[in-house]
């Protein structure tokens, strides 16, 4: 009985083989193809993207040095500088309100150690705090002790 078992476990798995075959060779042809697409669309893209760095360079050397490029009538347009947050700035204008960490943290709507961090230079703040800061920064002393007292 075991002879005839391994037999013809033997045969059914040459018959699976055998059906497996013809199936896997369309699957490789088809594989094949699509990796010769994918080669030929990789080299496309990379020459488009080398045409677009051309055409940006012509477009830098064609605006005349010292002017700004053309913008779109839907861009928004920015005058003056941008804030740029420092430490001393923050910490020089608390001294000179004088005010704990914990008021200018009731100013700026945070943490005492977000400002504390703020102050010594290991965070920067985000966003929305910038635009507090900057508020903040020109407040005067009558002001800022009234908006901590209301």
């Amino acid at each position: 009985m075991t002879a005839f078992s391994y037999a013809f476990r033997a045969e059914v798995l040459r018959m699976a083989r055998k059906e497996i075959k013809g199936e896997l060779g369309s699957l490789r042809k088809t594989v094949t193809a699509q990796r010769s697409e994918i080669a030929a669309l990789k080299r496309e893209v990379k020459e488009l993207v080398s045409q677009v760095k051309g055409l940006h360079k012509a477009v830098a050397r064609q605006v005349a040095p010292g002017k700004a490029p053309v913008q779109d009538s839907e861009a928004p347009v920015h005058r003056g500088r941008r804030f740029q947050f420092k430490a001393k700035v923050l910490a020089a204008k608390r001294e000179q309100l004088g005010i704990s960490q914990q008021g200018m943290a009731n100013l700026l709507e945070a943490s005492m150690l977000s400002v504390s961090r703020w102050e010594s230079g290991k965070v920067t703040p985000r966003a929305a705090q910038l635009e507090r800061i900057q508020a903040v920064l020109k407040i005067g002393k009558r002001e800022a002790k009234a908006k901590l007292q209301g």
